[in-house]
């Protein structure tokens, strides 16, 4: 348990990053035009290759790679600065988001040379879309159950594999060029996290099939990716055959820890304290909105605290669950916590954009126990870092 604490002390951001951050702003404040809130608050939802391809020509795709590939060779603290400031202005950023996030650094990782040369120079130039390739319907948050096969096979007379199987609720993959998806090359099923392996899918292959998925909020950022009989050459595996479970865990502490499970409400409870400015109830609601700014303090200083591991080359995984189960916890309750408010006083003056943007939130609000891990195996891990279980 005192490790697990220790981890989570002194987190300061290196002085370095201030300047980065008024160039960040500067950038946002003359490339970013005004839009209601209630399009800012999809954010990290909202698709813009446009946009995606403005942040490249800064070096701000793949903004941790190597120089070499077109990354800007900035360490994870200047990465956290950007993704806070870009979520903060609600900027739409979902084009490259998985990319330069995820796909890139692993890729980086433990991709070949080819690959990091094929691959890289289109993430750094937001020429290339990536999707992560992990829930199937019969396997969620429950990875080590993906069903999806690999299997080796020749193609045009050279070694290669030929993927069968599913994906779904995959991010924007009716959008993006390639796919990392988590799939069993070897043994069966039940041997778990065992045999499983990651692959670089073109998603334009014979045989690739992408349906989109609408939700309640009128949105259809979420896909099925089917696969039949699908041929891969074979240096579309990354790193070693099997080792995918370690390779995924790897993956997942960049997914869980960033400012993106802390922020996903952020619009919405701006917006809402700008409108209590000019409002006669405002002190009615000082001590919710200090609670909210204590809570938020207190995540961010442990994101941070991560994010520092991360520089140092360490794969956080336990820490990372447990900023991601506290976060989403947070974020899901800002718009339960407005809408209580606004209730206090019905006969107050409307405010559209809020109303939008609190519906927009209250429906999708529920998704953000989901990605990235649910509730229950986030606990899973905690318990078995914590050695109680």
């Amino acid at each position: 348990m005192t490790n697990l604490l220790s981890a989570f002390r002194y987190a300061t951001l290196p002085y370095e990053t201030t300047q980065f951050r008024a160039k960040v702003k500067a950038f946002l404040k003359s490339s970013f035009k005004p839009m209601p809130p209630d399009i800012r608050a999809r954010s990290w939802m909202g698709f813009d290759a446009d946009f995606s391809r403005k942040l490249a020509a800064r070096g701000w795709v793949g903004v941790t790679l190597p120089a070499r590939f077109g990354g800007a060779e900035l360490d994870a603290f200047s990465r956290f600065v950007l993704v806070e400031e870009l979520l903060a202005a609600g900027a739409p950023v979902s084009a490259h988001w998985i990319a330069d996030r995820q796909s890139g650094p692993l890729i980086n990782k433990f991709g070949t040379d080819t690959q990091r040369q094929f691959y890289l120079p289109k993430i750094c130039s937001a020429e290339a879309f990536f999707c992560i390739g992990m829930s199937e319907p019969n396997a969620g948050s429950d990875l080590a159950s993906v069903g999806t096969r690999a299997t080796r096979c020749e193609v045009n007379g050279v070694s290669g594999w030929r993927l069968s199987g599913r994906k779904v609720w995959t991010t924007n993959a009716h959008h993006c060029h390639f796919m990392i998806a988590l799939v069993r090359s070897s043994g069966e099923p039940q041997d778990r996290q065992k045999g499983l392996s990651q692959f670089i899918i073109d998603l334009s292959l014979p045989g690739v099939t992408v349906r989109p998925i609408q939700d309640l909020s009128g949105d259809a950022h979420f896909s099925e990716v089917f696969f039949d009989d699908v041929l891969l050459a074979d240096d579309a595996l990354v790193g070693n055959e099997g080792e995918g479970w370690s390779q995924v865990n790897a993956e997942l502490a960049f997914e869980r820890s960033g400012p993106e499970r802390i922020y996903s409400s952020i619009v919405l409870l701006e917006h809402w304290i700008d409108c209590l400015r000019n409002s006669v109830d405002t002190a009615a609601h000082v001590a919710t909105i200090g609670r909210f700014a204590t809570h938020l303090a207190t995540l961010r200083n442990m994101s941070i605290a991560v994010t520092g591991k991360l520089v140092n080359g360490e794969s956080p995984v336990v820490e990372a669950a447990l900023v991601k189960d506290i976060g989403t916890e947070f974020e899901q309750s800002i718009p339960a916590i407005i809408e209580a408010a606004i209730g206090l006083n019905p006969d107050a003056p409307v405010d559209a954009d809020l109303y939008r943007t609190l519906a927009y939130v209250s429906q999708i609000a529920p998704t953000y126990s989901l990605r990235g891990g649910t509730r229950e195996i986030l606990r899973g891990m905690i318990a078995r870092g914590l050695g109680l279980r």
